[in-house]
């Protein structure tokens, strides 16, 4: 490919478009916009080009308002995982404790602590990559992000005092995570997409240690897909959650909702 400049978006246009990207203009916009040179343009063309998702590209995702740090080789956070964020903000414009379990590049816990106005927050996932980026985005808002397999990574200490616990856990069913468009199957951890056999393993994992955790009145929210939702109502409700789903048909997102009595 011929240099590129920023003087010459046709030319990342025509790249992009070629390489299948649908919404060529857009990201062509996106890449000139952040790239601090044409080399670096050009760069960065060459990787989206090779399939690498825009986000890891740019090096940031638009998440509820905010632009996350998104590095190379972590879970691209999605936009309707915003529905999921507003749902615990109508249940929680009081909460003090949160936790984003689970967490990724940290957008989930970032996007709460700044819509509540710094809450004590704490961060976990189970991936080092993913760690690292989460402590970026949270930093600024006095975030703790730990490392470690679901609450084991938490501090003993919140067992009983969490008003909202939000775990985006991996949901898609082992056998289906070959079906993934490639950006996601080959450039984002598999540990955060392969939900085992039939996509809820790791939500009833947390389901079940949830309560525990859980002040009273604090609730549980948990994105998963329609045909899943009804399954995971019911397993909510046998570790003793009062239970409801929350849908977006424009985002297409169902998320379950437990609140500890």
């Amino acid at each position: 490919m011929p240099p590129v400049s920023s003087d010459s978006p046709a030319s990342v246009v025509a790249a992009l478009r070629s390489a299948g990207c649908v919404f060529a203009e857009d990201e062509a916009e996106l890449i000139l916009s952040t790239a601090r040179t044409p080399d670096e343009a050009a760069a960065m063309v060459d990787r989206r080009v090779a399939g690498l998702p825009l986000e890891h590209v740019v090096g940031w995702a638009e998440f509820h308002g905010l632009r996350v740090t998104v590095e190379p080789g972590v879970f691209v956070p999605r936009r309707r995982t915003e529905f999921l964020v507003d749902q615990a903000l109508a249940l929680g414009r009081a909460a003090s404790l949160v936790v984003d379990l689970c967490c990724g590049s940290g957008a989930v816990g970032a996007a709460l602590a700044v819509s509540l106005g710094g809450p004590e927050l704490h961060a976990a996932d189970i991936d080092p990559a993913a760690v690292v980026c989460a402590r970026r985005n949270i930093a600024a808002y006095g975030g703790r992000v730990h490392e470690g397999d679901l609450f084991a990574a938490l501090p003993d200490t919140l067992r009983g005092r969490v008003d909202l616990l939000a775990a985006n856990v991996p949901y898609v069913p082992t056998d289906k995570v070959g079906l993934l468009p490639p950006e996601a199957r080959d450039h984002e951890p598999l540990v955060a997409l392969d939900g085992g056999a039939d996509g809820l393993d790791i939500l009833r994992r947390v389901a079940a240690e949830a309560p525990a955790w859980l002040a009273p009145g604090g609730s549980l929210f948990v994105e998963t897909s329609e045909r899943q939702a009804s399954a995971a109502l019911d397993t909510f409700t046998r570790n003793g959650l009062t239970a409801r789903l929350a849908v977006s048909q424009e985002l297409y997102a169902h998320v379950v909702i437990g609140t500890r009595g």
